[in-house]
């Protein structure tokens, strides 16, 4: 009865043995092309667009000010306190807005990037515009104390392409990451029976087994 799980397993064995050495790296990077190409048909493609903010100082301000503003407001951007009306504007939900939308700041320059991500193009600008325009608001009633208000420098408009990876490129990668399992798989792979086998042992001929015998 315990022979019967090594009976088994002999022919799994032998025909991984017998497999030549490109053959697991070609299967590997055949599945993980499939996979990866699979995954980029069936994936909700994403859209992004991006919204400028640029902020200006007063009269009683100056350069640097105002991009120090330009740092903090890009840091609070995605508040809840920040983004008053937008969700209304963009007709989304408030969760749904925060998820989505990224902000950006340069060292050199005073100015805010608000980026938004959607599955559609003109939601996308919508949400970048929303957040913008709620972000000047912000500003604007904050003007007085900060001596620095932000203006729109540019609008987002709905991207033509998606930003998300088209399936050839998913499938690429898939690809790749499949040849290099297929790669590890050949490493750790049983070696073939002539593999392990090591030098066969000396005999002694008869004549040397002789001479031994005789000086004992």
């Amino acid at each position: 009865m315990t022979d019967t799980p090594t009976r088994q397993h002999r022919p799994v064995t032998t025909l991984a043995r017998s497999l030549p050495p490109w053959s697991l790296l070609t299967a590997g990077a055949v599945a993980g092309g499939l996979l990866g190409g699979t995954y980029g048909l069936v994936r909700t493609p994403e859209y992004t667009a991006t919204s400028y903010v640029v902020a200006v100082p007063t009269a009683k301000s100056d350069t640097a000010t105002a991009l120090g503003f330009a740092q903090a407001y890009g840091r609070v951007a995605p508040q809840l306190a920040v983004l008053g009306d937008a969700p209304v504007w963009a007709g989304v939900p408030v969760r749904t807005l925060q998820d989505s939308v990224r902000t950006a700041t340069s060292p050199d320059a005073p100015m805010v990037a608000v980026t938004a991500t959607s599955a559609r193009p003109d939601l996308a600008a919508d949400i970048a515009n929303a957040v913008a325009r709620a972000l000047t608001r912000h500003a604007e009633d904050a003007e007085r104390s900060t001596h620095v208000e932000l203006r729109q420098f540019a609008r987002a408009l709905p991207p033509a392409e998606p930003s998300s990876a088209t399936a050839s490129v998913t499938g690429l990668v898939g690809a790749s990451a499949g040849g290099l399992l297929g790669g590890l798989a050949l490493l750790v792979r049983p070696r073939r029976a002539a593999d392990q086998a090591g030098p066969p042992a000396a005999v002694p001929g008869p004549a040397v087994a002789a001479d031994a015998h005789g000086q004992l």
